[in-house]
């Protein structure tokens, strides 16, 4: 009895001590992912025009994405921030979004989103990206929305070409 109640609690600890080692390994893990999938690339500020603010990566972007038919769309605020970015967003539904395309309320993510890729990630590498973009310094940078298909532009775009 001594020993399973030594070996309990010397597991109870082992637990409370790897908590945070994991917790930091899933961070740095989605961080990898996040730069590999390249998501600074798109909803990073500034990014399109050339002049990268990196001290605001991952807020979103200033420059639209023109898809003709479906409007104007401006890559979103990752960041963890509650009024402009994902701070209300839980962790399974920034899953949900990177896998699925849709968002928490029912909208389908812009076709220059590249979800459809992205829905092969494997659970742990899912867990880590929402874990990591939950994880970093919430920046307030309201997006310019959507813009209908007939109506005058908000901001800057590019014009997506289909072949």
């Amino acid at each position: 009895m001594k020993k399973s109640k030594a070996f309990i609690a010397s597991f109870a600890a082992m637990l409370m001590l790897a908590g945070p080692a994991f917790a930091q390994s899933q961070v740095k893990r989605g961080e990898y992912l996040a730069s590999i999938m390249d998501c600074g690339g798109c909803h990073t500020p500034g990014m399109f025009l050339g002049k990268p603010d990196f001290s605001r990566a991952l807020a979103g972007s200033e420059v639209g994405f023109q898809i003709p038919g479906l409007g104007i769309f401006y890559p979103a605020n990752l960041t963890p921030d509650t009024d402009t970015g994902l701070g209300a967003w839980t962790e399974q539904e920034i899953i949900t979004a990177v896998r699925t395309g849709t968002r928490p309320d029912g909208r389908i993510l812009s076709p220059a989103m590249p979800w459809r890729s992205y829905a092969a990630l494997n659970d742990a590498d899912a867990s880590a990206l929402a874990t990591y973009l939950k994880s970093i310094k919430p920046v307030s940078n309201k997006v310019t929305e959507i813009t209908g298909a007939s109506e005058k532009p908000k901001g800057p775009y590019f014009t997506i070409v289909q072949p």
